[in-house]
C-alpha cells in the first residue's frame, strides 16, 4: 500500500512540473548569517517549498552551501547578482542539469565535511540509526545534539551529516555502532529452554513458588522479558515462530527435549540457564545457543556456537585498569585490600600501571586488619587538600563497609574518590548519599538513564502487560533477547552482524567485536559515577 501510494504521489507530481508552469531555477549561494527562513522571506516563498527543493539542506545551512531557488521568485526581488552563481536556467526535468545539481552538491557536501572535521566528531545518518542508539553510543545528550544541529527537531535524516561534539570534548571510540536493519519478509524460529520446573512446582501456590525461589524468579522475568522482545520485533514486521521447553532439575530433562525436537532447526537457542547443559547441547547442535546471565563457569565454555551475553568479572578489572592508565596522572593513591591472593595480584597489577605516571605523590596499599578497616588506616596516609583516590581491590561486603564509613568520616579539608571493580552487594546496602559523597565511580554492564523515553517506554508497556514494573532480570531478557533477534532479523548470521559493531540496548550494551576471542563474548561495559544529587553519570 505504502508503495502504491508513493507511486501515485510521484506521478502528480511529475504531471505538475511537466506540465504546469514549467518552473525554471537556479543556483544560489547562502550568504552569512542566512537561514532557508530568511531566505524564503527574501524571495517572497514559503520555507517549506524552499525545504522541499532542497531536502539534504537544514533549515540553518553552512556560509557557501549552493541551494536551488525558482528563478520566477528573484525577478522583482532585492537579491545581488553575485548572489546567483549560476546564471543559466535550471530546469529539474533535464537529467544533465540534474546530474549537474547532484555532482555539484556532492562536492559541496565534501568541503562541508572537511572543514567541520577540523572542529567536530561527525556522523552520518544510516539506516537503523535513531536518537536513543546515538546518545548511548558517544554518551551524549539528545538535546547536546539538537543544540549543535537545530535541523534534528525535524528528526534524524538519511545521509544527514550531523556534529556530535566538538573535538575537544570528543572521547576515543575505537569501536562503532551496529545499525538495526530489517531485511524485508525475514522469518526466524526460536527456542527458548529454561528451568520453569512446572511439574515439580505443580501442586504450590503462586505464593510459595515466588517467595521460596529466587531461581522462579529469575527465570519467570527472563521470559516475560523475551516475550516482550518478541512481540517488539512482530510489530516491526519479524515473522518469528517460538518454541518454548521446560529443562526442570539441572540435566533431568534437557536430554529428553534434544532426543524428542529438531532444535536444530532454530535460527538460535536462548537458554539454558546451566552451564552444563550450555556445553551439552554446544556439543550437539550447530546453531547459536544463547547463555543470556552470568556464570562464573562460563570461562570453560568450548565451541564457537555459544554466545556469552554478560561480561566475565576480569573483564570488569581490566576495564578499570585501562581506565585508570588513562586518567590517573596525579594525587595519593590508596589501594584496599583484604590479604587474599586475588586482591594482592590486583593491587600489584595497579602499582605496575600507576608506577610510570611521575605526577603520582604517593602510592600505598592498606590491608584489613580483624576483618575490617580502621579509620587510622586511612588518616595515616590520606592528604589533605590533595587529590586522594581510593581503590577498593576487595569484595569482601565488611572491609568495603568500615572502608566507606572510615572515609565519610574524614575531616573536612581530607577528601577522597572511591573506585570500585563493580557494584557488589554491599554497594547496595550503602546510604547513596554517603556514595555520592565519595564520587563512587565503579564498572557495571548495566545503564540506563532515568529520563529515558524508550526506558519509559518499556516499563509501562510491560506492566500494561504482566501487572507489575520489570525487574532487572526482566529488562535483561528484553534486552538480550531483542539484540539477538534483531541482529539475525537483518538476514545475516550472527557472527556477521557481531563484526559490524557495538548495539545499546535499553540497560546494556553488546559488543561482541573483539575478534581475537573465539567463543563470542560481550565485552560491553560502563563506567558510572555517583552524584550529588544520586542520578548516575555515564564516564565511559
Amino acid at each position: 500500500m505504502k508503495h502504491l501510494k508513493f507511486f501515485v504521489f510521484l506521478c502528480i507530481l511529475t504531471f505538475t512540473v511537466s506540465c504546469g508552469q514549467q518552473k525554471k531555477y537556479v543556483q544560489y549561494k547562502v550568504k552569512e548569517g542566512e537561514t532557508l527562513r530568511v531566505i524564503a522571506k527574501k524571495l517572497d516563498m514559503k520555507t517549506r517549498d524552499l525545504l522541499r527543493l532542497n531536502p539534504d539542506i537544514g533549515r540553518k545551512p553552512e556560509v557557501n552551501t549552493v541551494i536551488i531557488v525558482p528563478s520566477k521568485q528573484l525577478k522583482n526581488r532585492d537579491v545581488n547578482k553575485d548572489e546567483v552563481i549560476v546564471s543559466n536556467t535550471l530546469n529539474l526535468n533535464d537529467k544533465e542539469s540534474k546530474a549537474a545539481l547532484i555532482a555539484e552538491k556532492e562536492k559541496q557536501k565534501e568541503l562541508l565535511i572537511l572543514e567541520l572535521e577540523k572542529e567536530f566528531k561527525l556522523h552520518e545518518v544510516k539506516k537503523g540509526d535513531t536518537f536513543y542508539g546515538l546518545t548511548r553510543f558517544y554518551n551524549v545528550t539528545q538535546e547536546d545534539l539538537i543544540a549543535l544541529n537545530p535541523e534534528l527537531i525535524e528528526g534524524l535524516k538519511l545521509s544527514q551529516i550531523i556534529k556530535i561534539m566538538p573535538l575537544e570534548a570528543s572521547v576515543g571510540e575505537e569501536s562503532f555502532l551496529y545499525r538495526d536493519e530489517i531485511e524485508a519478509g525475514i522469518a526466524l524460529k526460536i527456542a527458548i529452554l529454561l528451568p520453569f520446573r512446572a511439574i515439580e512446582l505443580d501442586t504450590l501456590s503462586g505464593e510459595e513458588i515466588f517467595e521460596n525461589s529466587r531461581l522462579a524468579n529469575i527465570v519467570t522475568d527472563l521470559y516475560f522479558g523475551a516475550m516482550m522482545a518478541i512481540d517488539s520485533l512482530r510489530e516491526q514486521g519479524v515473522e518469528i515462530d517460538v518454541d518454548v521447553f521446560d529443562t526442570g532439575r539441572n540435566s533431568t530433562e534437557i536430554n529428553k527435549i534434544l532426543s524428542e525436537n529438531n532444535l536444530e532447526e532454530n535460527d538460535a537457542v536462548i537458554g539454558p540457564l546451566y552451564s552444563e547443559e550450555v556445553q551439552f547441547l554446544a556439543d550437539k547442535l550447530n546453531v547459536p545457543i544463547v547463555f543470556p546471565i552470568y556464570s562464573p563457569k562460563q570461562v570453560a565454555f568450548t565451541g564457537n556456537k555459544i554466545v556469552k551475553t554478560a561480561p566475565n568479572k576480569q573483564l570488569f578489572k581490566d576495564k578499570l585498569f585501562a581506565y585508570m592508565q588513562d586518567t590517573f596522572m596525579d594525587g595519593n593513591i590508596i589501594v584496599v585490600g583484604d590479604g587474599k591472593v586475588d586482591s594482592q595480584n590486583d593491587a600489584t597489577k595497579i602499582r605496575e600501571i600507576l608506577q610510570s605516571n611521575d605526577s603520582i605523590n604517593s602510592f600505598h596499599i592498606i590491608m584489613a586488619a580483624d576483618g575490617y578497616i580502621k579509620t587510622e588506616k586511612f588518616t595515616e596516609v590520606l592528604q589533605p587538600n590533595m587529590k586522594n583516590t581510593v581503590v577498593m581491590a576487595t569484595n569482601d561486603n565488611i572491609i568495603v563497609a568500615s572502608a566507606i564509613n572510615s572515609l565519610i568520616s574524614l575531616p573536612e579539608e581530607t577528601t577522597a574518590t572511591v573506585y570500585a571493580f563493580d557494584q557488589i552487594s554491599v554497594f547496595n546496602q550503602i546510604d547513596n548519599l554517603k556514595l555520592a559523597q565519595l564520587g563512587f565511580t565503579f564498572i557495571s554492564d548495566v545503564y540506563v538513564k532515568e529520563d529515558s523515553f524508550e526506558a519509559n517506554a518499556f516499563n509501562l508497556k510491560y506492566k500494561a502487560k504482566n501487572g507489575r514494573l520489570p525487574s532487572s532480570d526482566a529488562t535483561k531478557g528484553f534486552d538480550v533477547a531483542y539484540d539477538i533477534l534483531m541482529r539475525l532479523a537483518s538476514g545475516n548470521d550472527l557472527d556477521t552482524t557481531f563484526k559490524e559493531g557495538i548495539s545499546y540496548r535499553l540497560e546494556s550494551k553488546f559488543d561482541y567485536t573483539d575478534n581475537t576471542i573465539k567463543i563470542p563474548e560481550n565485552k560491553g561495559l560502563f563506567i558510572l559515577k555517583y552524584n550529588v544529587d544520586l542520578t548516575l553519570t555515564r564516564i565511559e
